[in-house]
Parts: structure tokens; sequence; C-alpha cells
């Protein structure tokens, strides 16, 4: 039976049909891995993901979490699949071997984590816990790396990010927890910290926090910003853990969905005992940190794209199994039998549309771990910069674009289920609540679109950018002769001009005074440009399903311009299915979804400010 969590032949579509990762198995970094062992790590993480961690999905959300006398108690049903999970590895999965990792490329490590974040809250644990351990791992000195990340890897541990106060969300620089210098080097934190993700737990001995904090007397702002790590439990010389630290988990916050994660309050240093030590060079907190950040938000378009995905499956199924209301064709007649929903067109339009939605993140969360493979492997200094490039102005649109759109498919699930998926009976209502948060945590996605058009159209002075439109270009030079495909590469190519020209618009903005205009069109702008992506990526998918598809056509003795026999394939072969599949989702969004770039766009030229000139006292009387 086919998984309803994420559709495994797309999954091996993207990764060698169309990103040809194995070919990173003939570099020397990855020599010991082949396509065999890529199949075989995921076909583990998919036993894992259906047979232990899905369950929990429904069960956490309903124990929740409990604050008792100071310890958090996490769902107990995630015990068990924690243990296991950590026994099967797959805590740094990609980190070197000889830090406790199995040396994965990014590329198989986010095919993976695919099939677990679609329960952000369990696996919100030891994903923090990785994040954690690897900024000890870059940052630390080896006795750090000894004294916490390799327990913090072997699950033993865990790890947070402890950024956000009640005064200083995203305005990390305003934060207020200062770090008191002590005479043998080591640090005392008082201060604050909100929305700390598994800030405390039960599945793990100790945890171990990263901690944005202020040394007396430095500057104010981000560049006065150093990071500490802090244990719940100090670790004594021996590797034993010592006396409690001075913490108090002050409280567990009430949320909308994700309710079996620990989100948590946490009061540092009350006695004035806090101990801490730091991490990296003073003054270096932000630095680090973005480490992490970079990281994790990347790990939010994954949870997006996994919401997504798990949500259509479900949709689909619904689709195909709720009898309601007549074929179109017989609306008139009254004994006409019932037909399953997927039968009506405007429920056939949403379903496409969650496909390509699905498809198009899918592909593009797999490409930007490509980048990272490739940048490692690239021979020289400018095929690593080309790759980092793709991957800079990428990370912002995975960040939001994909959170964004991830709930909408969520939302779009529960319409297709109606009545029945506003009830708890259905998953999809926890599927909606648990991917809200999405859009908000790691940066909320505005941030994520200040920094698309103010830093990185601009990197590398704009080459970064550039070299993606270009990418972009190429494919659909490769694929825009092939049958059927001519209009859709020309809207595709239409749409990467449409960006570089927007570009152009926002610099010579800048350069006439007119900053506000790419700051108040930032979110558009970056939303229009996940959709150009989008194509991109469809059309590059379709290319390919082209070319599969004639194969499949010739050998069967048909005709290419015989569609009713091409389509007929669907009904004889998977792959037939799956290629026709591939080419309805491009032709479906970039003649649907694409032409809204064009209205977005003649919206930022309109260079309107009402949203800047509107007095604040005329947004209600």
């Amino acid at each position: 039976m086919a998984s309803m969590i994420l559709d495994e032949r797309d999954q091996q579509f993207v990764l060698y049909e169309m990103l040809d990762v194995e070919r990173i198995c003939g570099h020397q970094k990855f020599a010991d891995f082949s396509k065999e062992t890529f199949t075989m790590i995921l076909t583990e993480a998919q036993k894992i993901a259906e047979e232990e961690i899905h369950p929990t999905l429904p069960e956490g959300d309903h124990e929740g979490c409990r604050l008792v006398d100071g310890q958090v108690h996490v769902p107990a049903c995630f015990h068990r699949v924690y243990k296991l999970f950590c026994e099967g590895g797959w805590i740094g999965m990609s980190f070197p071997p000889d830090d406790g990792g199995q040396g994965l490329p990014e590329s198989v490590k986010f095919a993976a984590i695919e099939w677990f974040y679609h329960n952000f809250a369990f696996i919100a644990y030891p994903f923090a816990t990785e994040g954690a351990a690897h900024l000890i791992l870059t940052y630390g000195t080896e006795e750090q790396k000894k004294k916490y990340a390799e327990k913090m890897l072997q699950g033993v541990w865990g790890g947070t990010m402890a950024l956000t106060e009640p005064g200083a969300g995203s305005d990390v620089g305003n934060l207020s927890t200062r770090a008191i210098r002590q005479p043998d080097g080591t640090f005392k934190l008082q201060g604050t910290k909100i929305f700390i993700t598994g800030g405390d737990q039960d599945l793990v001995d100790n945890v171990i926090h990263p901690v944005l904090a202020r040394i007396e007397g430095d500057p104010a702002g981000t560049k006065g910003i150093s990071i500490f790590i802090v244990p719940k439990y100090l670790v004594n010389t021996d590797g034993t853990m010592g006396r409690r630290n001075d913490y108090e988990i002050a409280k567990i916050e009430e949320k909308m969905g994700i309710h079996g994660s620990a989100t948590c309050l946490i009061n540092f240093g009350d006695n004035n005992e806090c101990y801490a030590e730091l991490l990296g060079n003073e003054r270096d907190g932000m630095k680090i940190m973005f480490q992490m950040m970079n990281e994790a938000r990347l790990a939010v378009g994954m949870q997006g794209l996994a919401s997504a995905s798990i949500a259509y499956l479900h949709a689909l199924k619904y689709a195909k199994e709720r009898l309601q209301g007549s074929s179109i064709m017989e609306m008139k007649n009254p004994e006409a039998p019932r037909v399953p929903i997927i039968q009506h067109p405007d429920v056939r339009r949403m379903l496409l549309w969650m496909k390509s939605s699905v498809d198009s993140m899918r592909a593009l969360s797999y490409f930007i771990a490509l980048c990272f493979d490739m940048h490692h492997v690239a021979a020289d200094d400018a095929e690593k910069d080309k790759w980092l490039g793709y991957a800079e102005v990428l990370t912002p649109i995975v960040k939001a674009y994909c959170s964004d759109i991830g709930f909408r498919v969520t939302e779009t699930a529960m319409q297709i289920y109606g009545g029945y998926g506003f009830c708890s009976e259905y998953p999809v209502e926890q599927f909606m609540r648990d991917e809200k948060i999405a859009s908000i945590y790691e940066g909320a996605n505005g941030i994520q679109a200040l920094d698309l058009v103010g830093r990185k159209l601009g990197m590398k002075k704009g080459a970064y950018f550039m070299n993606l439109l270009g990418l972009m270009g190429s494919t659909v030079a490769k694929y825009k002769d092939l049958q059927g495909l001519k209009d859709l590469g020309e809207a595709v190519q239409t749409s990467v001009n449409t960006l570089a020209d927007v570009a152009m618009f926002f610099a010579s903005c800048g350069k006439s005074g007119k900053f506000l205009v790419p700051i108040n069109n930032a979110y558009p702008f970056l939303m229009a440009m996940g959709k150009v992506v989008s194509g991109w990526f469809l059309f590059w998918q379709a290319g390919i399903a082209r070319e599969k598809l004639d194969a499949l056509t010739q050998k069967a003795g048909i005709v290419g311009s015989d569609q009713a026999a091409v389509s007929g394939l669907a009904k004889t072969s998977r792959d037939g299915a799956f290629y026709l599949g591939k080419i309805a989702s491009a032709q479906y969004f970039i003649r649907n979804v694409l032409p809204e770039v064009d209205a977005a766009v003649k919206a930022m030229k309109s260079e309107d400010m009402s949203v800047v000139e509107i007095p604040e006292e005329s947004f209600a009387s």
C-alpha cells in the first residue's frame, strides 16, 4: 500500500531522475556510498516513520506536555520512539564519522528527514539537539566537544536554541540577558528566554542550552552579543553530572498546535548561580547562532513540505472514497448514482494545486540540499562559490515560501474534507494547527523577505541571484522543444526575466532614495519568486517526464500524437500515470498560478505607499 506520509515514487524521481544525486558518490567525500545505500537508508527512514513516529502524532497531540515540580514531562508515547530513533543513528546523519555521524550527503539526509517532519512535535527534540551539537562541534573547544557534543549526538543529552526574550523577539539585538564574568573564565547568566523549543524534557538526562546574552560592559545591539553553553546539570571533569544549574522552567506555553513539543519560558540565574561557558569568541554570538538558525530555517521549510505532503495524500484518499453528488454530466438526473468527489471539477482543481505545490516544494528542498553537497565536492573555488550562491539565495525562499504554502495546502485539504475536516476525528485539522507556527518561528516570513531583498539579491554584487536565473534559463533551453512544452517553457522564461527586471527596479529605487518601495514589497517579491522557482522546477520535471513518457509510448507502439492512447497509459502503467501527472502538474501551475506573478509585479511597480502613508489612527475609528 502506498504511504500516507509522502509519495515515495516522487521522492525517488526527484533524487535520482531529476537531481541525479548518485553522481556525488564519484567524489572521494562520498565514495563509500552508492544509490543502493541511499535507497536502503530511505527505506529504513520510511519504516520507522510509518511504524513508530506517525502513530504518536495524534496521541502526542492529545496528551501534550506537563510541568511538574520544575520538570517537563513529554507525551509518554515519545519515549520508546525516541530511544529507537537514537539507536538508529538518525541524529547527526550528515556529520562526519569522527564527530559521531554517518557522513551522509545533505541531499539524502533531507530526503530521510522528510519522512519524520510530519510529526514536528516529536522530531523537534532530536532536531534541536543536532543543531546545538553542531554549534559546539564547529565553535567549541576540544574540551567542550568532548564534554557536551558526544552525548548530544548519541541522544543521551538534549539541546535547544535560546534566543527569544519577552522584549526582544525578532529584534534580537535588544536582548537583556546578561553574562557576568567570573575569575575562573566562566560566566553567570541572568535573564529570561521565551518560546524555547524543547526547553526541558524527560527524554534525556541533561539538556544543553546555547544562550545568547551580553557580557556586562559590551556594546548595545547585535555587535555586543555573545553565546554561552548553559547545561541543565553541570558536568564534572570525569563526565558525570554535577549540581542542577540555577535556572527555572517557569511554564510551558499553551499553543494552538504541536502540543507534544515543550515550548518553555526559562528564567536564568534567579539565585545568581547560573553557570555558563563562553562558546567561541566574545561578541561573536550572532555570527555563531546564524549557523544554527540557517539550518533551522531549512528544517522549517521541510516542515512545510512534510505537512503539505501528508495533508495532500490524506485529502486525495478521502476524495477517492467519499461519495457525494452525481457526475457533472448527470446533474439533472435525480436517480444518478453518487460518485467519488474526486470526479467533481472543483475538487480536482484543489487536488492539482496541492499536488503541484508539494511536487515543487520537494524539488526545491532537495535541490538546496544538493547545493551544499556540490559545494563540498567542487574541485575549485569558483565552482564551490556557484553552488553556495544558489543556496544563499534560495534559503529564505525555502523557509518562507514552503512554510506559507505548506499551511495553505493543509487548509485546502480541510476544504476537501468539508465539515468533517474541521472535526478532530479526522487528522487534517491537526496537520493545519501544527503547521501554522512554521511561518512565525526562526525569523518570521516577513524577515525572510527582507533578507532576500535587502541582502541576498545583492550578494557578490548580484552575481548569486543572476547565476540562479541563468540556471533556470538553461533548464528552459534544454526542454522547451519537447512535445507540448514550448508554451510552458516560454512562460517560465518570461517569469525568470521578470524577476531580473524587478531586481533592477528595486536597485533603481534604492539609488533614487525610494528605499521604502523594495521594503514595502519584500514579502510580495519573495512569494512571487517562490512561484517562479516552483514553475522552474515543475517545468524541469515535465521535461524529464516527457522524455520518459516518449520512451514508454514508443515501447508500447503508441503514436505520440494519439493523446487518447497516451492518456490510456495511466490505466496500464504506473510509470505512465506518474509521468503524465508530472506534465499535468507543470501545465496547471504554469498556466494558472505563475500568471499571478505578473499581477504582483504590476503592484510593486505602482510604487504605492499606502502602507506607510495611512495614519495609525485610520486603521480603526
